[in-house]
């Protein structure tokens, strides 16, 4: 089964797709996993006693899916994986996770296949890491695949960003093949031979998470240090620029001006832009920082106002 946003498009042969992949199996003695959205699909699969399901993006977007095919897999030992919904909703990811452990699901994981962002051209669905990187801080124990082939959405920057994932210490990768990629019945631009498949595999470097070298400790252990210093450095002068915020707030407030400040606003961004390049600091990142820095100060504005 394969849900699609438009109708017409190729949705998987359904349940006759079953015997297929168990014959596989058989043939291979590799495990099969199959993606549910469904009750029927999750008693069909259980029927053909299937290894592992998923539940896919579009569907952990619903609760009222999820929590149908949570009902399904009660009381059944079987591993789970939840893709991330396609908008960057992370409560709705980690809902459809709590969903399935309170069904009683012990082997629950995570499948991070990117999201969907407007105006993106360098990927299908823009990877977002900081939303994967903070379910991992949510659920430190709950392992998490990364999906290259719909983040990339073609074949020639998967292996990057199945590298780039493994670097972040993800704990694997889900990665489409086809023995006919070209005249694949869907996403066939993303999709790779076995063979290159194969080798895309071995050429990924595992890192280890930690290790026990005394000289690799003690300088880690040093510039975690500085790092912490200038966190700290960065705390108090985000206090102050927030107290001079406030200040700026009660002027406004004795003078009947309103909060926001459009001009003011673009002339902070494209100056911290600037400052920003100079350090090496992304375009990216600084209007991120700087757009969260100032909503902080409109928010304490607007208490000011209203006090």
């Amino acid at each position: 089964w394969k849900p699609r946003t438009k109708p017409g498009g190729f949705e998987g042969v359904g349940a006759k797709g079953l015997p297929w992949l168990k014959k596989a199996s058989e043939l291979t003695g590799l495990p099969v996993a199959v993606e549910v959205a469904t009750a029927k699909h999750v008693e069909d699969c259980l029927a053909f006693g299937v290894d592992l399901v998923w539940v896919g993006a579009r569907t952990t977007g619903n609760p009222f899916s999820v929590q149908e095919i949570a009902n399904a897999l009660r009381g059944v030992e079987i591993p789970v994986l939840v893709k991330n919904p396609i908008h960057p909703e992370l409560e709705l990811w980690a809902g459809a996770i709590e969903r399935l452990q309170k069904a009683g699901l012990k082997q629950v994981g995570m499948i991070h296949r990117g999201f969907s962002s407007y105006g993106n051209t360098d990927y299908r669905n823009a990877p977002m890491w900081h939303l994967p990187i903070e379910m991992k801080r949510r659920l430190p124990d709950m392992p998490i695949l990364n999906d290259p082939s719909h983040i990339c959405g073609r074949r020639d920057t998967l292996a990057a960003v199945a590298q780039q994932a493994l670097d972040l210490d993800f704990d694997g990768t889900m990665i489409e093949s086809h023995i006919d990629p070209d005249n694949a019945w869907s996403d066939a631009k993303q999709q790779i031979t076995p063979e290159v498949l194969k080798q895309l595999i071995t050429d990924l470097v595992w890192r280890h998470e930690t290790t026990d070298k005394e000289e690799f400790v003690n300088a880690l252990a040093g510039l975690r240090e500085q790092i912490n210093n200038l966190d700290a450095e960065v705390m108090q002068l985000l206090g102050r620029r927030m107290a001079v915020a406030e200040k700026i707030g009660q002027y406004k407030k004795d003078n009947d001006i309103t909060i926001l400040q459009t001009a003011r606003l673009n002339e902070i961004l494209e100056r911290s832009k600037r400052q920003g390049a100079q350090v090496g600091l992304t375009e990216d990142f600084v209007e991120r920082y700087m757009e969260a820095v100032h909503l902080e100060s409109v928010m304490r504005q607007e208490r000011v106002m209203n006090s």
